[in-house]
């Protein structure tokens, strides 16, 4: 008798099963029945989104792949470019000075070394020093030996004077004054008494 139940319940247990699945099935078919009949295509066109929408998200993207390409040229050239603009300016700024030099009261040689004696006094050699360089220009024009032109740079100066002998006396002036305006170094009282002994040369001459 025991046997008999334990046997009836597998096989109502299967029964259950097989039912429940018999169930299940008709009801998907069921539900599948009702839908349209739609192919992946047409699955694909329905839920395709309008054209402005897809240029609008193609803008977009290629916008954002820009900026994320400008951002990273950035990051990387702007030290070069930074470098590259100061060469540009310090060049620039170069030949402007070179070109010109400031107007100058033109005042007789016993004149330009009182000026540069005062600056002496007060110390400050650098523009004493420029006084000396004037008096050079000044006694230059005065014995017609280089005729005075503002327009004229240290180096064209050198080039005229290199047939004298005494050319190393002139130099040392020239290139002090050409260390006034192209250096930042400041000239010690050791360099005006060489630029002063120098003048005083040149004048005995």
């Amino acid at each position: 008798m025991d046997e008999f139940e334990d046997y009836n319940w597998d096989w109502q247990l299967q029964q259950w099963g097989q039912q429940l699945g018999e169930w299940w099935e008709l009801r998907t078919q069921q539900l599948t029945r009702n839908l349209p009949d739609f192919s992946l295509a047409d699955w694909l066109k329905y839920l395709a989104l309008p054209p402005w929408v897809y240029q609008l998200l193609f803008w977009l993207l290629l916008g954002l792949a820009f900026l994320a390409l400008g951002l990273l040229l950035g990051r990387v050239g702007m030290p070069f470019l930074k470098n590259y603009l100061q060469k540009l300016q310090d060049r620039s700024n170069s030949t402007k000075n070179r070109r010109s030099k400031p107007l100058v009261t033109k005042l007789p040689v016993n004149q330009w070394l009182r000026r540069s004696q005062q600056f002496q006094t007060q110390g400050n050699y650098a523009e004493a020093c420029r006084c000396l360089y004037f008096a050079l220009l000044q006694q230059l024009d005065d014995r017609e030996i280089v005729p005075q032109q503002l327009s004229r740079t240290d180096r064209e100066y050198q080039e005229l004077l290199a047939p004298l002998p005494q050319i190393s006396l002139y130099q040392i002036l020239l290139r002090t004054h050409e260390e006034l305006c192209f250096s930042s170094q400041p000239i010690s009282a050791e360099r005006f008494t060489q630029c002063q002994q120098a003048l005083e040369e040149i004048l005995n001459l």
